[in-house]
């Protein structure tokens, strides 16, 4: 128990090398299996991993719900979710980065436009190359495709998200004004928005694969489409399952208006991929 004058010292923990354990059972395995190995030892790791996340997560929610942490130990959570959430921020950055630098310089730069080594290098290496954005490379080398519009499912799943947006919200003011009951209500809308999302994108992609022909090996266009729709699909897979989690410790009678703070680290990260979602709906859909 800690005092708002200490600072809580966590005990010994055996998590930290059983999870390392696991991720590294998990990866050999992965690797072996990649190369013709069966697969047991990549979901023994699997296995073990959910095993120590289970306890691990389980001791932090019991120190939390018996009042072991001090006010400074809330200021380094949030801190440490801070920090999260711009290491998440540079990694969307990256793949953004590698779309402009595609469709505003390499593209360009093969087809003869701009300074330095353009013309030279259009002229030596692809002169019948002619760029315009979607590509998918000098000589066709992804294939035939169709662009996926904007239109149906993209404009569907940005409406969805913005909604799931408002929902998290009201929920957030909700357990602010420690009404515990519509917190659970409106979390679950979230998370049954967030798990419809992720459902209409797997539409999308079945679309893309059976009737346009975009595939990750489509050019340029076609892998970073799939990169950035992948990986943020991937989050918010991740962000609602959070979600999901954070309302069944709702049920349990968990959580007051003023000690919420796994719920406010969730809707951080919730609000996170609503607006890296814009970002794509903008630069990968529309422009």
């Amino acid at each position: 128990m800690s005092s708002p004058s200490t600072y809580y010292i966590p005990h010994e923990a055996k998590w930290p090398i059983v999870g390392s354990i696991a991720l590294f059972m998990f990866f050999a395995g992965f690797g072996a299996f990649l190369n013709g190995g069966n697969w047991i030892i990549m979901a023994l790791g699997a296995a073990l991993l959910i095993y120590m996340m289970v306890r691990w997560f389980g001791d932090v929610i019991a120190e939390s719900e018996s009042g072991t942490y001090s006010p400074q130990v809330d200021v380094s959570f949030r801190m440490a979710m801070m920090w999260f959430i711009f290491s998440e921020v540079m990694f969307f950055a990256a793949f953004f980065g590698a779309l402009f630098y595609a469709r505003v310089f390499s593209g360009p730069w093969l087809s003869g436009i701009g300074e330095g080594g353009a013309a030279a290098t259009n002229a030596v290496l692809w002169s019948n190359f002619d760029y315009v954005w979607p590509n998918n490379g000098p000589a066709e080398l992804g294939g035939d495709y169709q662009k996926m519009g904007w239109f149906g499912l993209p404009v569907i799943n940005t409406l969805i998200l913005l909604a799931s947006g408002v929902t998290v919200t009201i929920a957030h003011h909700a357990i602010k004004d420690g009404d515990r009951k519509k917190m659970v209500r409106w979390l679950l809308a979230t998370v049954a928005l967030g798990f419809l999302f992720v459902v209409l994108q797997a539409i999308e992609y079945k679309e893309a694969y059976s009737h346009l022909n975009l595939k990750l090996t489509t050019g340029i266009y076609g892998s970073t489409f799939f990169m950035l729709t992948g990986f943020h699909g991937f989050h918010v897979t991740m962000g609602a399952i959070i979600l999901l989690f954070v309302m069944l410790r709702g049920t349990r009678g968990h959580f007051s208006a003023t000690n919420h703070f796994a719920f406010e680290a969730a809707a951080w990260y919730w609000h996170f991929v609503d607006v890296v979602w814009l970002g794509l709906f903008i630069f990968v859909y529309i422009l």
